[in-house]
């Protein structure tokens, strides 16, 4: 046990600080100060990156290899209905062991316990290191991504790293993530000629070429799945025309598609396929076809080996429990980090985030804090020289 003060020990006094900064996305409240602070009192060397809005830290502590870096995010959700929590959302309440406040499980408690693990332990026989953005749930366009960036073009290496998510499904230590699907967004807008519905010759509708389009789309099976992950999957999310006048032929009708896709493609691949399967309508229907893809993040898998052995070993041998290496789930930063080495996400509980009344048992900080300690050392005595 080092000499620590007490407070950078207990993940539930650090959880309740953090939660007590209202950082709803861009807004940092002052939260990435916190984390800094505590982190300089452990002996991190801490680097501040700003862009636009958001704020960023990167932290160190030792200078040999190997590296395991952290990473996490500050910022929440917004509350919502504040009127339907039972308590503020921003006060860090305990009621009946029950910590509730936003960012309880997404992500300040793992922040927390993770911070509280390296405050038990004795130095390591290489470097740790945190990657805290506060762009996750934003936009991410000036968070983790531009950090990496910034290792990558100053050459600091990470040689493996953990992302606190609440990755558990039911119970602490269920599931841990060993890869992501991939996501891509796309719009399509159809523009074609307005008119009257009783002289259709005279114009060219718009609607029946965005459905032909939607539908061969949506035709297509694109997978029958990956290793460890479900078929890709495609969904139509809005049809808009905006035509309130019911004798009008409108100018244009726009949709919009999400594909979260396996490690069969890529991002860019199935924008081809779409791009083409728009120009070919267009073609066929003479109507102006735009086509405008935004690819959200790769798919990746972390392949099994002494890195995930290492997570599961402490899991069993702290919570008792037999992990599953699931890639479930929406996107997260862990897309990102993948540039810079494997990545696997292990964290709390997830079923109350983004929810009223966003919750964690204390007893889970603390467990998932042991958890988080036992991972470090077996980490170390694995891959240190």
């Amino acid at each position: 046990m080092s000499n620590t003060p007490k407070c950078l020990t207990d993940p539930v006094q650090l959880t309740q600080e953090l939660i007590r900064r209202p950082s709803v996305t861009p807004a940092d409240e002052g939260a990435m100060d916190v984390v800094q602070g505590w982190l300089e009192d452990l002996g991190f060397s801490c680097t501040r990156l700003k862009y636009g809005e958001i704020e960023n830290l990167y932290a160190r502590r030792g200078t040999a290899s190997p590296n395991l870096c952290f990473a996490g995010h500050t910022d929440v959700v917004p509350d919502g209905a504040r009127d339907d929590w039972r308590c503020d959302p921003f006060a860090g309440e305990i009621t009946d062991g029950v910590l509730t406040g936003r960012g309880a499980v997404d992500m300040k408690g793992g922040i927390a316990a993770w911070i509280a693990a390296v405050g038990r332990l004795e130095n390591a026989p290489g470097s740790l290191s945190f990657l805290i953005t506060g762009d996750e749930e934003g936009v991410a366009t000036n968070g983790t991504v531009k950090v990496v960036e910034w290792l990558k073009a100053r050459g600091e290496v990470i040689d493996h790293c953990i992302v606190g998510e609440p990755t558990s499904s039911a119970t602490l230590g269920d599931m841990i993530k060993v890869g992501r699907r991939g996501s891509i967004n796309a719009t399509i807008t159809v523009t074609g000629k307005q008119g009257h519905v009783a002289y259709p010759q005279r114009a060219l509708n718009p609607v029946p070429v965005l459905v032909d389009i939607m539908q061969a789309l949506n035709a297509r099976v694109l997978d029958e799945g990956y290793e460890r992950f479900l078929p890709s999957n495609l969904e139509i999310t809005t049809f808009d025309v905006g035509n309130a006048t019911t004798n009008l032929i409108p100018q244009k009708a726009t949709g919009r598609i999400n594909i979260r896709f396996n490690p069969t493609h890529s991002g860019q691949s199935l924008a081809d396929w779409m791009r083409g399967v728009c120009d070919e309508f267009a073609h066929k229907a003479g109507a102006q076809v735009e086509f405008k893809p935004t690819i959200s993040g790769e798919a990746f898998l972390t392949e099994g080996g002494p890195f995930v052995d290492v997570i599961l070993s402490a899991v069993r041998e702290v919570l008792g429990t037999e992990a599953d290496p699931s890639t479930t789930g929406g996107t997260s930063d862990a897309r990102f980090i993948r540039a810079l080495c494997p990545v696997v996400e292990f964290g709390l509980v997830g079923q109350t985030m983004h929810q009223v009344n966003e919750s964690t048992p204390v007893a889970d900080l603390e467990n998932l804090t042991r958890a988080y300690q036992r991972l470090i050392e077996l980490y170390f005595e694995k891959f240190a020289a």
